[in-house]
């Protein structure tokens, strides 16, 4: 008969360990025993106040019960938020850092401790825990569902000591400090790619650091955009080697997009194949193949992976501004308005751009700190401003610099934002702090073709006409299937007609009206290249065009709205367009 003293019940397990505790106390004992003590009593606090209890310690480790799941990873959450806070302010070598593995399953409880699987099992996932993170079981995301706003990162399944069947992990990104771990969704969510590990095809094991350093090169590339959220590599290598089904996956990550590729090797040539899917709908946002040769394996893995890099960034924003004008109105968040904001930014009329700062003004009121929203706003009143369109130019150069400090302000390493304030300071006609701003915008996000295309226009003015192509030429090198590539035609035909090649900068302005009917900015140097090549009948025409996107045009115009620092490219432009027939005021 069984003891009537073993009782088993169904818990929540809090398994929480310090990191490099052996080391810690060999250089201090005393001070990290006191320190320990103290975070202990915190984490005791912590679990009191989420309805738990602590079963007992063990040296650094502690053990909590609760009756649900979602009060144990709440009290993980604010515990791991308060000792990243204590920490701060201590030396990197004298922190006190805790994993924390969080279980939901049987439990005997007996003299006022609880055994079995269920402890061993959150021991375990402890063990498997980031340095300050959180590791829960299957059981445990599967009963949170959708009750706290976190991120999870499948870990895959997890062999671990003692236990007979894998345990299936998930890794929580939490909320950042401050916010309550049941706060509801942040209101600018970005969406999430993962990147799979390529398949290696070529039935050669050897190949297979070729087809995992393409994988990890992407990873790497798309982490440097801030549009969306990129999977870390031990979290999407968990399938490597495995058939997936991507709607699984998607669930298992958390993510909306999943970037897959194969490798195949055939003599001295390679085959790539990628393709971006939209895991809810299955759906392919992007494919391609790439066929090379091999002479050099390691170029040749670098040149793919920027090609892909550079093609799927803009696919995933093509998509996402898609989805978003198809969402019913009633149903849009901040990243919604900002992602319909820039889909009429990229076309740059004069009523396109109004509805742009419309939105992107939407945006912001609901969350004041979308970085997405705040640049496309600044990028918005530059156009605003170098177009001559109506409103105080000054003010609006003023809220423009306003907005892209603040994204910058919000986050420094936003590759995005850094590019936005080098158009800014070209609009106020300081191209000295320009060009160092485009240049931190490269140094953030080489794959940046906007970054490179607004270098090639700022060194255009200031008279480095070589420099300024080069830049414009690498711009559509890196992003030649871009929506938004009609920037890039602009930035060459820039280029080009500060360099006095006037067929050139005819033809690349063409490319830019041809994409963008509405922007007068390419019409500007289509009318002036005309002029200056003596073609006076397409020129009157062109002038008409010019007139129709923007009806106040005129000479005086042109240059109180232009950078005018290099006067003699002002003047060739001026020429141009006098030539042309435009208007003097």
């Amino acid at each position: 008969m069984p003891d009537e003293r073993l009782r088993r019940k169904l818990a929540a397990i809090l398994y929480a360990d310090v990191v490099g505790y052996s080391r810690l106390t060999g250089e201090d004992e005393d001070a990290t025993h006191r320190r320990l003590a103290e975070y202990l009593d915190s984490i005791a606090a912590n679990v009191e106040r989420h309805h738990g209890r602590v079963m007992h310690y063990a040296g650094d480790a502690v053990l909590a019960t609760y009756a649900a799941a979602v009060d144990a990873v709440s009290s993980a959450i604010e515990i791991q938020q308060e000792l990243r806070k204590r920490n701060d302010e201590l030396p990197q070598d004298r922190k006190v850092e805790f994993r924390i593995g969080v279980n939901l399953g049987d439990v005997i409880e007996d003299r006022g401790d609880v055994y079995g699987d269920g402890v061993n099992v959150a021991a375990r996932l402890e063990s498997l825990a980031e340095a300050g993170g959180i590791c829960i079981s299957e059981s445990v995301h599967t009963s949170l569902g959708t009750k706290l706003s976190l991120c999870y990162r499948f870990a895959g399944e997890q062999r671990v000591k003692n236990i007979e069947r894998p345990v299936r992990a998930y890794h929580v990104d939490a909320p950042v400090p401050g916010n309550s771990a049941r706060a509801t969704r942040e209101p600018a969510d970005k969406p999430a790619i993962a990147v799979l590990p390529f398949t290696n095809m070529s039935g050669d094991p050897e190949q297979e650091y070729f087809s995992d350093g393409i994988s990890e090169d992407i990873i790497t590339g798309l982490s440097r955009f801030h549009l969306f959220f990129v999977i870390a590599r031990n979290s999407s290598f968990v399938y490597k080697g495995n058939s997936v089904d991507v709607k699984q996956v998607a669930r298992d990550l958390g993510v909306q997009y999943v970037l897959e590729g194969s490798v195949r090797k055939a003599g001295a040539r390679v085959r790539i194949t990628a393709q971006l899917i939209h895991a809810a709908t299955d759906r392919h946002i992007w494919a391609e193949r790439y066929d090379r040769g091999l002479e050099d394996i390691f170029a040749i893995q670098d040149e793919i992976s920027e090609a892909i890099i550079t093609a799927v960034a803009p696919a995933f924003a093509s998509a996402e501004a898609q989805r978003a004008q198809r969402k019913a109105p009633e149903n849009l968040d901040a990243w919604d308005y900002a992602m319909r904001g820039n889909w009429f930014l990229s076309r740059r009329g004069r009523d396109d751009i109004a509805e742009a700062r419309r939105l992107f003004g939407i945006a912001l009121e609901i969350d004041p700190n979308s970085t997405l929203a705040l640049s496309g706003l600044a990028f918005a009143l530059c156009w605003v401003s170098n177009l001559g369109f109506e409103g105080d130019r000054d003010v609006i150069r003023k809220t423009a610099y306003d907005a892209a400090l603040r994204a910058i302000d919000l986050d420094a390493n936003d590759a995005w934002a850094h590019a936005t304030m080098a158009f800014v300071f070209f609009t106020l006609r300081q191209l000295d702090a320009a060009i160092p701003e485009g240049k931190r915008a490269v140094a953030l996000n080489p794959n940046l073709a906007m970054a490179q295309s607004l270098l090639a226009i700022s060194y255009s003015w200031r008279g480095d006409h070589e420099l300024a192509v080069q830049h414009a030429v690498l711009a559509e090198r890196l992003s030649p299937r871009d929506p938004v590539q009609s920037m890039w035609s602009f930035a060459r035909a820039c280029a080009e007609f500060g360099a006095g090649n006037y067929e050139r900068a005819l033809e690349y302005a063409r490319q830019t009206t041809e994409a963008m009917p509405r922007f007068p900015g390419g019409w500007r140097y289509v009318v002036s290249s005309l002029g200056h090549l003596g073609r006076l009948d397409e020129a009157h025409m062109a002038r008409d065009q010019l007139l129709q996107a923007t009806p106040g045009e005129s000479l005086n115009l042109v240059r109180s709205v232009l950078p005018n620092l290099q006067s003699e490219r002002m003047e060739r432009l001026i020429a141009g367009l006098r030539k042309a027939g435009l208007p003097e005021g």
